[in-house]
């Protein structure tokens, strides 16, 4: 039987956008990629050259109600996001933005409302890609109670990717176009939110140690807006503490990695180009490296999930907008947090 066919529209062709979503859409039996709009129409042009999509729009908000567009793909920056987001719902489109949800967590309540009133339409975001390999594993462990109960968690990502200041700002060093969030805090709390219990306080602070940066566009040294280093202490629904240290200025740091320490053992996740599980466990000598079998891996299936959803074959797994709210609260509160020297709440965990 003929897969049920879907148009995709796409609102900005980032980096992301054309090395996966793209072309994995474009691997999908039914699926077509009808039109794309980007920052400008040379670039919107030359996308739809690369990819052969056959129609170039003006603006969003063109292809967004056109009718010749069933779905919606936003690689926008983060502060466009709900504004596309709720158009593209209150227009009858499905879905799928690139993360991070929204700006704030106003904006994504915003989201989450909108895809609350068209409960027909799949609303989803693209996930935090690290664990998506080792996590089916991770959680067969989790079930079978391998670590006992959670005491401590550590979120690592601290390398030197900021450190050079002589390099021209990144959009992700301005906050008007990042939101709130800093480095890659927000993607990393994503993944350790799938394999502990909920933060229900936070306690932060954060620093920018090279507050200038050249523009190439403007022609001038700017402001950097978003903290190059962060140190968060996290409280847990359960009674477990956490610590997460997140850098961009850390000559020959440790890069990513996730650290569960319970009751009966450790499991700690290193974030590479292969992602490597560590475990000890009771009893045991010494830790040791997961030998995870290949038919019990997971893998990146974002484009192929979304379509499922559309065609009622699944459901939103990675990541729905509820979990994208409750990141978003997260990076929310350790902003006021490290801007109050103080600790916060989370409104879900007060809720």
């Amino acid at each position: 039987m003929a897969k049920q066919r879907v148009r995709i529209g796409v609102v900005g062709a980032g980096a992301n956008t054309r090395l996966r979503h793209i072309p994995n859409f474009q691997g999908i039996e039914g699926v077509e990629v009808v039109g794309v709009v980007n920052r400008s129409p040379q670039s919107g042009a030359r996308v739809a050259h690369e990819f052969g999509i056959p129609k170039v729009f003006p603006d969003w908000q063109s292809l967004v109600h056109s009718p010749d567009v069933d779905a919606v793909m936003i690689g926008t920056w983060p502060y466009m996001h709900c504004e596309v987001t709720c158009a593209a719902l209150a227009a009858g489109k499905h879905v799928l933005t690139e993360a991070r949800m929204a700006s704030n967590a106003a904006e994504a309540r915003r989201m989450v409302e909108a895809s609350k009133a068209r409960p027909d339409l799949t609303a989803q975001i693209v996930p935090s890609p690290f664990g998506l390999e080792c996590g089916p594993a991770i959680q067969t462990l989790l079930d079978e109670r391998y670590l006992g109960d959670l005491r401590e968690l550590v979120v690592i990502g601290a390398d030197d990717t900021q450190w050079d200041f002589s390099r021209p700002i990144h959009w992700r060093q301005d906050a008007r176009k990042s939101g709130l969030n800093v480095l890659t805090l927000g993607i990393m709390h994503e993944t350790a939110m799938r394999w502990t219990t909920p933060v229900e306080q936070v306690f932060a602070q954060s620093h920018i140690f090279e507050p200038t940066r050249p523009d190439l566009d403007a022609g001038t040294e700017v402001q950097v807006t978003v903290p190059d280093s962060l140190q968060v202490m996290t409280r847990h629904v359960g009674g477990a503490r956490g610590i997460y240290h997140f850098s961009g200025i850390t000559l020959f740091g440790p890069g990513k990695q996730i650290h569960m320490y319970g009751s009966r053992g450790t499991i700690k996740v290193h974030f590479g180009e292969r992602e490597k599980v560590w475990v000890g466990h009771q009893g045991d000598p010494a830790e040791r490296l997961l030998d995870i079998a290949p038919e019990s891996m997971g893998r990146w299936r974002v484009e192929e999930e979304f379509i499922g959803v559309i065609r009622g074959e699944e459901k939103v797994k990675f990541t729905d907008f509820a979990t994208g709210l409750r990141y978003m609260e997260f990076t929310e509160a350790v902003a006021l947090s490290a801007e109050r020297n103080l600790p916060v709440s989370l409104p879900s965990a007060e809720a």
